[in-house]
């Protein structure tokens, strides 16, 4: 995967080139405290005009209406499939509210057995070791002097971790870590980069000291540090079947470090392994190891537990800062917790899915409660990295427009990222006049942003815009998509 210096992906070749955003002509200082306004008549030439621009062979879906769906302020290839990057985040996190509810939560448990201990993991995305020292030491108060069999319980999400479709390169990502039942430091192996004197090496500085022990990683380190003229690029690799990270790239000698990270190959292991020593660290000796990804029936007495935080506070970091771990974790949480009418077609088919495949068939009945036409969206994935999600402009539109009806609409308009302020958008369109809250989507080729716009005359708007197969940079897709939200503050009737 390659990495520009805010961490993101950018694609195949890492060119970290800035290019202003062009502007509608006649639009420039759109900073000012009053805007000029642009009359609804001259709305779809002012937005075709940056489409036009962006370049040719860029195809793009927008829809902007109301909040009620009941005026149309413009339309273009609303009702067709793109790719729609994160934007799928916004589906997961509304049927996962909608059929979770935001005080949902896990449970990690630990039970007494006769032999010895089983842990059971039910995919917690945010425990670290520090949760793990705590069970140990609750382990430990329930008088235990040893532990002769230690048992991971690694079944609560059946099926794969990894999508089977998402690309090489996001699959050795950190951002494409595995997403199972067992997972511990967001499955990550995280490290910083720093430039050294020019020709030399960049240094590697491992944020847990184990992962940089003898033996455990292997580093093959082609990168350099070059002059500050030079553009900064870094591409990393990591091994399947050989314990190999390999760093590609250049830094300029005196910038900042670079943090990055690489997924685990071995996800329920490190999260046993890591248990392990912390039983040991309470005087705990271990035995015998053992995982199973079959689901044990019998369990001892429960004698340690950690709760997850609540469904509401997941969701909101899943769409404030794009957490790919996050999304494909509620994903499966709706495969575990099908609804029963699924489950019977299930059984009468004699079907297994997997707990991801289960989610997402969940989000499209969820979604179709919402009023979101299941014939407009065909996702793959619960975070958007997959290359097989297809959602329309309306589905996104739709699903905005059903959450603010719901019980939870405030939540989860409040998860999404705001203008100028926070998340994904905290450097993007921060001289609105208006308040903006928006998910954003970034894949090589791809960029997207669909949200909620407070406008002056209009009321609250629902907006989606999706480009596909740009060739320009993701500085200048995201530049294209934000001339056309300023363009739409500044839309007046301009009636009579």
């Amino acid at each position: 995967m390659t990495y520009s210096r805010s961490g993101t992906l950018v694609g195949a070749i890492a060119a970290m080139v800035l290019v202003g955003s062009w502007q509608f002509p006649g639009q420039r200082g759109l900073a000012q405290e009053e805007p000029g306004r642009i009359c609804q008549g001259e709305l779809a030439d002012a937005l075709d005009a940056i489409r036009l621009n962006h370049g040719p062979g860029s195809r793009w879906g927008i829809l902007v209406q109301s909040l009620e769906g009941d005026r149309t302020l413009y339309s273009r290839e609303a009702q067709q499939y793109f790719l729609p990057a994160s934007n799928v985040k916004l589906l997961t996190t509304a049927a996962a509210l909608t059929h979770l509810g935001p005080d949902y939560r896990v449970r990690t448990s630990v039970y007494r057995t006769e032999t010895g201990l089983q842990i059971v993991g039910r995919g917690d995305p945010t425990l670290t070791r520090e949760h793990l020292e705590t069970l140990a030491q609750q382990v430990a108060a329930a008088g235990l002097t040893h532990v002769g069999e230690l048992w991971l319980d690694a079944s609560y999400f059946p099926g794969e971790a990894i999508n089977p479709r998402w690309q090489w390169q996001d699959v050795q990502a950190g951002y494409g870590a595995p997403a199972n039942s067992a997972i511990i430091d967001r499955n990550e192996i995280p490290f910083t980069l720093h430039p050294q004197e020019i020709g030399e090496p960049l240094r590697v500085e491992w944020e847990r000291e184990e992962d940089g022990s003898p033996g455990r990683w292997w580093l093959d380190n082609r990168s350099r540090t070059v002059a500050a003229e030079e553009s900064e690029w870094l591409r990393l690799g990591r091994g399947f079947g050989d314990p190999i990270i390999t760093i590609e790239g250049e830094l300029a000698a005196g910038s900042e470090p670079a943090a990055v990270s690489v997924a685990q190959v071995y996800p329920n292991e490190a999260f046993l392994e890591q248990f392990s020593r912390q039983l040991q660290a309470q005087g705990l000796p271990v035995g015998s190891r053992q995982i199973t990804e079959v689901p044990q029936l019998v369990k001892g007495g429960e004698i340690a537990a950690v709760d997850s935080p609540s469904l509401g506070s997941l969701v909101e970091r899943t769409n404030r800062v794009s957490d790919n771990l996050y999304a494909e974790v509620l994903l499966r949480w709706l495969g575990v917790t099908a609804s029963p009418e699924l489950l019977a077609e299930e059984e009468s088919s004699g079907r297994s899915p997997s707990a991801a495949d289960r989610g997402l068939q969940m989000v499209s009945r969820v979604l179709a409660q919402l009023g979101v036409d299941e014939e407009l969206f065909e996702v793959n994935d619960g975070s958007g990295l997959s290359r097989v999600n297809w959602v329309s402009p309306q589905a996104l539109v739709q699903t905005l427009q059903g959450m603010a009806r719901s019980p939870h609409g405030s939540l989860y308009r409040e998860s999404l990222p705001v203008a100028g302020e926070s998340g994904t958008l905290r450097h993007r369109l921060g001289d609105s006049p208006v308040a903006i809250q928006a998910k954003t989507g970034t894949i090589a080729g791809v960029s997207a942003l669909s949200g909620y716009l407070e406008h002056r005359e209009y009321g609250t708007l629902t907006f989606a815009i999706i480009v596909n197969q740009s060739t320009r940079s993701a500085a200048e897709q995201r530049g294209a998509i934000d001339d056309i939200v300023r363009v739409l503050t500044q839309v007046r009737s301009c009636s009579g």
